[in-house]
């Protein structure tokens, strides 16, 4: 069996949460959610756990961090292509998100944009040519 990810967000509103993310292609699993925390499917390998701040308080002694005023990591997720990677961020624009709060990267073998979610949570959506990677791209000095 491929290693798994779970990520988990604190959110303040989980059913908006749960609309945001299958807006931008998670599907709900409902065998591992409930009125406390939504299970948004990526992929195979790849899940998002959406929690209230109640339930995640349960996982960690530390403050929830507003999303919105710090940052403390960035998500980003693969896409299959450059159109996708537009398709995606223009998702989650329309579904109450905010589209490139960061600079668009493009180089000739990589094209990523970003967005945030209602809550903060930054994302970045990169398509990747492997065969036209250089051995030490220019962006590596950045």
């Amino acid at each position: 069996m491929p290693r798994m990810i779970f990520l988990n967000l604190p959110v303040t509103d989980l059913k908006r949460a749960t609309a945001f993310y299958e807006a931008i292609g998670a599907t709900r699993n409902p065998q591992f959610s409930d009125d406390t925390a939504s299970c948004m499917v990526f992929s195979e390998t790849i899940h998002v756990m959406l929690t209230t701040h109640d339930k995640f308080r349960q996982f960690t002694p530390k403050p929830i961090a507003d999303a919105k005023a710090s940052n403390q990591a960035l998500f980003c997720l693969s896409a299959d292509s450059r159109n996708e990677v537009d398709d995606i961020v223009g998702k989650a624009d329309a579904a109450g998100g905010i589209a490139d709060p960061s600079p668009v990267d493009e180089y000739d073998f990589m094209y990523g944009r970003s967005f945030e979610d209602p809550d903060g949570h930054m994302w970045g959506v990169n398509w990747l040519d492997m065969a036209a990677v250089p051995a030490k791209p220019a962006m590596a000095n950045a």
